[in-house]
C-alpha cells in the first residue's frame, strides 16, 4: 500500500501558486502543473537518449555501468525521499532531478570539454545552457510552441540548481530576457534538494562502478572517509559476506546516511531561517539545503579519493582522450562541410564556418548518444563504412 503524501510545509512550492508558463495553457483536471512538467520530461526525446549517454565509461564497455538515464532515475528517487522528509513538493523535485542532465553530451565530461573548446570562438558551450536549449527550443513536439513549455519553477530550478548565476550568456541570457528566472537568487528548496541528491547519487554509484571496473579494490577504501567505516561495519556485522553483497550493502547504507544527514541539517537550517514561503527561501541569499559540516568534510575526502583513483585513472584518461578527438573531429568536419549533415539539419545550416552553423552543429553533436557518435564518426571518416 502506498502511503499518502504528507502535507506540504509552508515553504514548499505549490503548483497552484506557480508563476505559469511562457506560453499559457489550460490546466489539467487530473495532474498538477509540476506533474505535467515531470511527464513532459520523461516523454521527451532528450530523456530517452540518456539511456546511451554515459557518466564515466563509454556505453559499450559494460552493460552494468551507470548511464545518464539510470543516474537521473537514482537522483529522482533520492530527491523525492528527501523532499518528503522536509515537507517539500516531491513532484517538482522529481521533475528537476529528471531534467538536470538533459544537456549533457555523449561521452560525459570529455564530450562537454571537447565542445567547450571548439565553441570558444562561437559563443561557448555548457551543459546547463544546453539543457535550457532543449527544454525551450530543441524539443519540437507540440503544436503551439517549441520546447516543452515547462513552468517557471521547473525552468528556474533547472537553470539555478547549483545556485545563482552572476553572468549568464547564451541561451540562458536570451531566455531570461523574455521570461525572467531571477538568476541572482537561490532557487526554491526543491531545486536545492535535487542538486544535493545528484551529489549523493554520483558519489556512491561511482564507487560501485569504479569497483566493477577494477580501477580500485574494496581494500583501497578502508581508510577513505565515509566509505571505509561503513564497509568495516558491514563486514563486522556479516562475517564471511561475499564481496558483491558487501559492496551493495555498504552503498545502500552510505546513501541512507548521506540522505539522512541532508534531511536533518536542512531541517535545522529551515527552522533557524523561519521561512514561511518558497519566496522567502529565494530571498535568503544562502542555501537552506545542505550537509552538516562533519559530513561535508567526509564527502570531500571521498571525492578526493575518487578523483585520484577513478577520474584520473589512465584507462579513463585514454577513453576521455579518444572521446574528445571523436567529438572535435565531428565538429570540424560538419562545420566546414554542413552539406554532410542529415537533411533536416542541412536545410537549417547558414553556411560553412558561420557562428549560426557552429551552434547548429553543436546542437546536433550534443544530442548524440555515445553509440550514435561512434557510428557517425565511422561513417564520416572510415572510407569503407557505409554512409
Amino acid at each position: 500500500m502506498t502511503l499518502p503524501a504528507p502535507p506540504l510545509a509552508p515553504y514548499a512550492s505549490r503548483p497552484e501558486e506557480s508563476r505559469g508558463r511562457l506560453h499559457p495553457e489550460p490546466e489539467s483536471a487530473s495532474r498538477t502543473a509540476f506533474q505535467r512538467d515531470r511527464d513532459r520530461i520523461v516523454h521527451s526525446t532528450a530523456f530517452r537518449r540518456l539511456q546511451y549517454k554515459t557518466q564515466v565509461f563509454v556505453y559499450h564497455e559494460g552493460d552494468h555501468y551507470r548511464t545518464r538515464l539510470t543516474h537521473s532515475l537514482e537522483v529522482a528517487q533520492i530527491a523525492r525521499s528527501v523532499s518528503r522528509a522536509l515537507g517539500l513538493n516531491e513532484d517538482l523535485a522529481e521533475a528537476l532531478a529528471l531534467a538536470h542532465d538533459l544537456g549533457h553530451t555523449p561521452f560525459g565530461h570529455a564530450g562537454e570539454d571537447a565542445l567547450a573548446a571548439v565553441m570558444r570562438d562561437y559563443g561557448g558551450f555548457g551543459h546547463n545552457d544546453q539543457t535550457l536549449r532543449i527544454l525551450t527550443r530543441l524539443e519540437r513536439r507540440y503544436a503551439g510552441f517549441d520546447g516543452l513549455n515547462l513552468t517557471w519553477e521547473t525552468l528556474e530550478g533547472t537553470v539555478k540548481h547549483n545556485g545563482p548565476l552572476a553572468s549568464p550568456s547564451g541561451t540562458i541570457a536570451e531566455y531570461v530576457a523574455r521570461h525572467d528566472l531571477e538568476l541572482a537568487t537561490w532557487p526554491a528548496a526543491e531545486a536545492q534538494v535535487a542538486a544535493m541528491a545528484d551529489d549523493i547519487a554520483y558519489n556512491n554509484h561511482d564507487i560501485d562502478d569504479g569497483l566493477r571496473a577494477g580501477l580500485f579494490a574494496v581494500k583501497d577504501l578502508a581508510e577513505v572517509p565515509l566509505a571505509g567505516p561503513v564497509l568495516h561495519d558491514v563486514a563486522a556485522r556479516h562475517p564471511g559476506i561475499d564481496e558483491p553483497r558487501l559492496v551493495h550493502e555498504a552503498i545502500r547504507r552510505l546513501i541512507d546516511r548521506m540522505a539522512s544527514d541532508l534531511a536533518a541539517e536542512s531541517r535545522r537550517r529551515l527552522a533557524a531561517a523561519r521561512v514561511k514561503s518558497a519566496g522567502e527561501i529565494r530571498a535568503l541569499g544562502a542555501p537552506v539545503v545542505g550537509f552538516s559540516d562533519a559530513l561535508a568534510g567526509e564527502a570531500k575526502g571521498l571525492r578526493a579519493f575518487l578523483f585520484e583513483r577513478m577520474y584520473r585513472h589512465y584507462r579513463v584518461n585514454r577513453m576521455a582522450s579518444k572521446a574528445r578527438r571523436i567529438v572535435q573531429e565531428l565538429f570540424r568536419l560538419l562545420l566546414a562541410e554542413p552539406e554532410c549533415l542529415p537533411t533536416e539539419w542541412r536545410l537549417a545550416a547558414a553556411g560553412a564556418g558561420t557562428p549560426a552553423t557552429a551552434r547548429l552543429v553543436v546542437d546536433y553533436i550534443a544530442g548524440m548518444t555515445d553509440r550514435f557518435a561512434l557510428d557517425e564518426h565511422r561513417r564520416l571518416y572510415d572510407r569503407y563504412a557505409p554512409t
